[in-house]
């Protein structure tokens, strides 16, 4: 099954998050690598992910328009522990 990983940049309303997440690609001719960052609206059914948490998302059957991935796991960073 497709997993990708994320950062949460929003809590866009009741069960609903935006994740964003990064790839890289290589240009064809010169090589170099270059970031490509997509958001993906994600399904969060018991509300436990919270703004700057790393999460990991599954796609799943269309829950709304734009909303058809699921939150499958939250690694939540605590404030406290990060310098």
């Amino acid at each position: 099954m497709i997993t990708k990983k994320g950062t949460v940049v929003k809590i866009s309303g009741s069960k609903t998050i935006k994740v964003e997440v990064n790839s890289y690609r290589a240009h064809s001719k010169y090589k170099k690598r270059y970031r490509i960052t997509k958001n993906f609206l994600v399904h969060d059914e018991k509300e436990t992910a919270k703004v700057g948490d790393t999460v990991d998302i599954t796609p799943c059957r269309p829950i709304s328009a734009r909303k058809s991935w699921t939150l499958q796991n939250s690694n939540s960073v605590n404030p406290s522990t990060t310098k």
